[in-house]
């Protein structure tokens, strides 16, 4: 398993969950052997966003759905670049 997938998504998750119930990062870090800074990271990631409308995501689910709407626009620009070259035959 490479290095950045030592962790999974789970994992992660209870990390960020006992640090938002009052861990502090230090027990976390010396209990479940991770850095300070991975833990950081994984609450930025992780933690709990409310939007205005009263759903709850995650900075990981926004990134996610970045990247696949730049995806569905790069394949939408490639079908209208099609669509162009077969309504010019």
């Amino acid at each position: 398993m490479s290095k950045g997938n030592r962790f999974d998504n789970e994992f992660k998750q209870m990390i960020v969950g006992l640090y938002n119930s009052g861990k502090s990062i230090s027990e976390l870090t010396s209990e479940y052997g991770v850095s300070k800074a991975t833990v950081y990271k994984w609450v930025n990631l992780y933690s709990p966003i409310e939007t205005p409308d009263g759903e709850v995501t995650t900075n990981a689910e926004i990134l996610k759905l970045k990247k696949q709407l730049a995806e569905a626009q790069e394949e939408l620009e490639i079908l209208k670049k099609a669509v162009a070259i077969f309504t010019k035959k």
